[in-house]
């Protein structure tokens, strides 16, 4: 099938060569909704193309919910989850978290929410909503391969890195979890072209 994948971030550059064809998006900033997704920032568009390096055939959608840095109020995040649920996403990539406990019964509902429409929501194992039951948490493993993901404790791990750069080591690229997070979400994209939910999570979860 056709995977749908949201990427809730800074937006993304459509005219960059590694994202592919962008299939939309749209942007909210507290009372704002436009169709500018748009990215001012890069960072959306670096775990854009991570994504689509390892699925390249998966749709994805840009939800911009960062403006002029990369931070974003609880309720600007939240409009940006409920579009993804009401516009059929199969895989929200949620680089953005947060630690503040209050916000868990907003963040589980969704969580409740998704799980029953089948939706993955991959996000960092060591904040909200990652840690939270239904979601995907991954942390960083720079020892991963960029083409596998272990589980291990209860989270997934996988590479910080995006791809090479040429001649440049590998440190001195962009990295970080938010390309950990990414690699995942591509690599769960490839297993739901072929498998249902259900039996791609096993897939993910047992070989990677």
């Amino acid at each position: 099938m056709k995977v749908r994948v949201a990427v809730v971030d800074s937006g993304i550059n459509p005219d960059h060569p590694h994202v592919g064809q962008i299939k939309g998006g749209i942007f909210f900033d507290k009372a704002i909704e436009s169709p500018d997704f748009v990215d001012r920032l890069g960072h959306g568009t670096a775990v854009a193309a991570v994504i689509h390096e390892k699925a390249p055939e998966a749709e994805i959608y840009a939800v911009r919910i960062f403006n002029r840095r990369l931070s974003a109020n609880i309720d600007t995040l939240m409009q940006g989850l409920e579009w993804c649920l009401g516009n059929g996403m199969h895989i929200v990539n949620l680089s953005v978290g947060t630690a503040n406990e209050k916000h868990q019964p907003r963040l589980a509902d969704f969580l409740n929410r998704a799980h029953a429409q089948n939706v993955f929501v991959v996000s960092a194992a060591d904040m909200l909503p990652g840690r939270l039951e239904g979601a995907i948490g991954v942390d960083s493993d720079p020892g991963c391969d960029r083409d596998a993901i272990k589980f291990q404790n209860g989270m997934f791990l996988a590479s910080p890195y995006p791809r090479s750069i040429p001649g440049v080591p590998k440190e001195l690229n962009l990295h970080g979890i938010s390309f950990a997070i990414a690699n995942c979400t591509g690599l769960l994209a490839q297993l739901l072209e072929s498998y249902p939910p259900a039996e791609a999570y096993r897939e993910f979860r047992v070989h990677g």
